[in-house]
């Protein structure tokens, strides 16, 4: 069975016909989800947006023949992981079975899919009482067990309900990982009660510059916002009910002007009137990290307390990156640190700030990831590196027994452009197509089998400098992210090999979704005349924008 018919996106493993002389399936209103233990959720789920996209009630099972079943098989995962499921489609039933609760979820996003573009709306736009299954089996898994995004919600804040919104998104494209980049020297974004100031102050700023960093033009707009305790357990619960973990990333040492904004104790006093900053209103590496006090680390200490009660996330992202080290060579407390705790340098402490969390977050169960400049110094065996300034952090990190999520800039920054040409809204970066990142490898050749499995996943990284509202991130984000969720779901061949025409093909399906879901994607043809703000920003800069 050809899977172009049906534009499933990602991929399945496995699609074939049913029975021989099988036929379809009808949901109507008499069709109840039949949902076994440990579904529950599942059929909650189904009923919200299956059922409200087609107004049927979909009621629990009683004794009608016309049902949906949802059931648990662990034997599934025998090969594949608890990810992995099935959905068999006939006359009678339609099964969705899976590993686990969260296989389960997975199938039903294929099901979802298979009842076509307006299944994904929030009413119905039918009068249609029959919504028609064809007979088909699909088997599933995942590649990967890290699917991951990273939003970036401290250069442009986006509000809760935006982040809500991108749950669901990832959801559809069986994402499983929403890394949250909540600080940063342009902003503060999480609500922390023992230092009330670092959303008081550190979440707003007083302008903004309007693209990338060479641009002369400005917002002259105060910007700012943050999520309360409450709108991040609302937050993580949501994700957790569609089978995604949240990452906080809370950035140590560099990318700290927003806190030291509002504590300016935290930074460098001897060298700096850091009484003087504010939160910064450009792009690019602040010159301002934190200092390497005792003072530093305990304030860090209560922070990423109050964040581990928020996230139970296993992870907890800590940055580590583009760390200047200019304020540190000049301070006097700097070089008494070095020497007290016989670090090679001013190098040395951005490892010993790392290291410092690193064993912090070890002792209560958590794990750290940073980005790959953490490997400077020596990390714990426990520590998982974000290989984003290319493969080679991530050959290295591997080759030396860590966890590795493959992110380089070069493929799967998504705030990069798409084109080139004057309709680019903003032309930074590197030029990335829609056939660029489907033809994206996360694992490196270079590495053997052993090390190649440390390469948990992938992640495709939104930096919000130039995305300055819910629909910038959706041009940039889409459809490139579908096609990222294939790289990181199904089990394609080399990059050279992958069929993108058959991809292209099925996305003339899912493009139908996208606008049922309301995605203010960049069509194929290019940017619609909305979406298009040719020269204004500056001219196009070839390489890395001002992030991470």
């Amino acid at each position: 069975m050809n899977d172009v018919a049906y534009g499933l996106i990602p991929a399945p493993r496995r699609i074939h016909d049913a029975l021989p002389g099988g036929v379809g399936f009808e949901i109507d209103e008499d069709t109840e989800i039949d949902a076994r233990p440990g579904t529950e959720r599942v059929a909650r789920w189904l009923r919200a947006t299956v059922g409200a996209a087609t107004g049927l009630p979909l009621a629990p099972h009683r004794d009608g023949w016309s049902r949906v079943l949802l059931r648990i098989l662990p034997e599934l995962g025998e090969e594949h992981g608890p990810e992995a499921h099935r959905v068999a489609v006939d006359g009678y039933l339609v099964e969705i079975a899976g590993a686990s609760e969260a296989g389960v979820f997975r199938g039903a996003q294929t099901f979802r899919q298979l009842l076509g573009p307006e299944a994904f709306r929030r009413a119905p736009v039918t009068r249609r009482t029959g919504w028609q299954l064809p007979a088909v089996v699909i088997e599933d898994a995942p590649r990967f067990a890290w699917r991951g995004v990273l939003l970036d919600v401290a250069r442009h804040f986006l509000p809760k309900d935006g982040v809500l919104r991108y749950l669901d998104l990832l959801a559809a494209h069986k994402l499983n990982v929403l890394h949250l980049h909540l600080t940063d020297d342009q902003g503060w974004r999480v609500e922390i009660e023992r230092c009330p100031r670092l959303t008081e102050v550190g979440a707003w700023r007083t302008r903004t510059k309007l693209g990338h960093r060479a641009s002369p033009l400005w917002d002259e707009r105060p910007h700012g916002g943050y999520y309360t305790r409450h709108d991040i357990r609302e937050i993580v619960a949501y994700a957790a009910e569609r089978h995604i973990t949240v990452v906080p990333e809370i950035d140590i040492p560099g990318h700290s002007q927003a806190a030291i904004a509002a504590y300016p104790e935290l930074g460098n006093t001897d060298v700096v009137d850091t009484t003087a900053l504010s939160v910064w209103d450009t792009w690019g590496v602040s010159p301002n990290v934190l200092a390497p006090t005792d003072t530093t680390l305990a304030f860090y200490e209560n922070v990423l307390t109050e964040v581990l009660e928020l996230f139970p996330s296993p992870f907890v992202h800590i940055g580590g990156d583009e760390c200047p080290k200019d304020q540190w060579r000049a301070s006097p407390a700097a070089r008494a640190r070095i020497e007290a705790e016989g670090l090679a340098g001013e190098d040395g402490l951005q490892s010993w700030f790392i290291r410092h969390f690193d064993r912090w977050l070890a002792e209560r169960g958590r794990r750290l990831v940073g980005w790959d400049e953490i490997l400077e110094g020596g990390l714990a065996p426990g520590a998982t590196v974000s290989s984003w300034r290319g493969y080679a952090g991530g050959i290295v990190a591997a080759r030396a027994g860590h966890d590795v999520i493959m992110c380089p800039e070069q493929r799967v920054y998504l705030d990069h452009r798409q084109a080139d040409g004057p309709d680019e809204p903003v032309p930074i970066g590197y030029v990335r197509t829609l056939e660029d990142v489907y033809r994206f490898e996360p694992v490196p050749p270079e590495l053997t089998g052993a090390e190649a499995a440390r390469v948990i996943g992938t992640q495709a990284n939104l930096w919000s400098e130039v995305m300055e509202d819910q629909r910038r991130v959706d041009y940039q984000a889409f459809p490139r992210l579908a096609a990222f969720a294939e790289v990181a779901w199904s089990a394609l061949p080399a990059p050279e090999d992958r069929d993108f025409a058959g991809f292209e093909r099925r996305m003339s399906v899912h493009y139908a979704r996208l606008d049922a879901l309301g995605v203010d994607y960049r069509p194929p043809g290019g940017p619609r005349p909305w979406q298009r703000r040719p020269g204004v920003l500056g001219r196009p800069i070839e390489g890395p924008p001002p992030n991470v």
